[in-house]
């Protein structure tokens, strides 16, 4: 008898049907501050299989708030030409076809467009209903796919993405797009190998890449089984830090323990120096890609003058999904945000205080497992007060609820706690947008 792959069974299994419900009941009282848009992003692959979690086609779930209301619950597919005719990235010649790929892991909006995004392919635009309107290009402009993980600088408002790939000859591309949804900057960035690029780091004056020893496998995508990357001991670890300022200029790399990084919290300069917060791995996929090493919050310190960079864990607690209000992006936030999700069965969500080490966190108890929570903010003034969205999983009622959480009492009851009609797989990134 075959042992169900990991990602195909309990909370992880996909769901079958595309639901819209409308007025949903709600324990507790929605913020009437709140109007928009709670959407996250994941695997739901619409054959219910395939061959590893983030491998599924994506599957947006979206909860609209408005007047303290819960108004309604929508999951679409995001019909991208693989789910709709099987597309392949690569034909039998090699050819790159930049439409082909599931769209699974973020969702974001910029410069009115809401995109559906996977680091494999072109993002797919949606529109507010969640309804697919085709892939995006940047007006014919963009060469690669384009990173999960983009990243809006609250100062100009540009767009700072990359994209990788596997086959060359160019591995890495780093992109910039203004405010407008323009692309007016792309430029190669030399790496040896075709290293799994998932997150980068942005601060008000530096882009840093992260070049670490998860290696593209032919012999492993030949297989077919699972994620095509493995852990390559062989292969250096490091930073390398561009200036926003000279985006065309000299990359400065930086050598560093080997580790992977999933995703950065954030960044900020300091003069001399650069200071990332980053959930690291002392390692991962070294010999088969459906298990995870534990993640821990580490800081990095990159001194530009000594060209060394000082790494240091903050906490020891398993946990992934940083997020930071975005507002703050690349400046010296005070507060992150994690989710542990799956640790002896319970979940929880961290609020770190970067500033003075100190911690709280939001326990949800036994079975009860929150995805990524986005931050909301109650106010005008970047970094004040705000709320953390996520859904969870319920196991009393085997479905999932939308649980909104005061950032300034996080060990308090939730705010409120929307009731969904069905159980959300679970998944990975997504936003809260809001209408203004």
């Amino acid at each position: 008898m075959t042992t169900p792959l990991p990602h195909l069974i309990g909370n992880y299994a996909p769901v079958t049907e595309e639901l819209t419900a409308y007025d949903l009941p709600v324990t507790g009282r929605i913020p009437a501050e709140l109007s928009g848009w709670y959407l996250r992003n994941g695997p739901n692959p619409h054959a219910a299989a395939s061959p590893h979690w983030f491998l599924g086609d994506g599957m947006v779930h979206g909860v609209r708030l408005e007047n303290g209301r819960a108004v309604s619950y929508r999951n679409r597919w995001v019909h991208t030409t693989t789910f709709t005719d099987n597309a392949q990235g690569y034909d039998s010649r090699g050819n790159r076809d930049l439409t082909a790929g599931v769209a699974n892991t973020h969702i974001v909006r910029h410069a009115g467009r809401t995109l559906a995004l996977v680091e494999s392919s072109y993002p797919y635009e949606l529109t507010c209903e969640l309804d697919t309107v085709g892939p995006y290009d940047f007006h014919g402009e963009l060469r690669t796919a384009m990173t999960a993980h983009p990243k809006t600088c609250p100062t100009t408002g540009e767009l700072h993405f990359f994209g990788y790939e596997v086959l060359g000859p160019t591995y890495l591309t780093y992109h910039r797009a203004d405010a407008a949804g323009n692309l007016v900057l792309s430029r190669p960035v030399d790496v040896p190998a075709a290293t799994m690029h998932h997150d980068f780091i942005l601060t008000t004056e530096h882009v840093v890449f992260m070049d670490l020893p998860v290696v593209f496998d032919q012999e492993t995508a030949k297989t077919g089984v699972g994620m095509a990357f493995r852990w390559r001991d062989d292969y250096q670890a490091r930073l390398g830090v561009l200036r926003r300022d000279d985006p065309l200029g000299a990359i400065q790399w930086f050598p560093i323990d080997p580790c992977y990084v999933f995703h950065s919290l954030n960044a900020h300069d300091e003069p001399g120096r650069i200071v990332a917060h980053v959930m690291r791995y002392p390692q991962l996929w070294r010999t088969e890609s459906h298990t995870f090493d534990q993640a821990n919050l580490w800081r990095w310190t990159i001194d530009l003058t000594t060209g060394t960079v000082t790494e240091e864990q903050l906490d020891d607690r398993a946990a992934e999904f940083p997020r930071i209000d975005d507002r703050l992006a690349g400046l010296n936030t005070r507060f992150g945000h994690v989710t542990v999700s799956g640790e002896s069965g319970a979940g929880a969500l961290i609020r770190y205080d970067l500033h003075t080490g100190s911690h709280t966190a939001h326990e949800f108890g036994a079975g009860h497992l929150p995805g990524e929570a986005a931050f909301a903010p109650a106010d005008g003034q970047p970094g004040g007060n705000g709320y953390l969205m996520t859904y969870v999983y319920n196991p009393d009622t085997g479905r999932s609820d939308l649980t909104i959480l005061d950032t300034t009492d996080l060990a308090a009851p939730p705010v409120a706690t929307v009731h969904l009609p069905a159980r959300i797989p679970h998944g990975f990134h997504g936003n809260w947008l809001p209408d203004r």
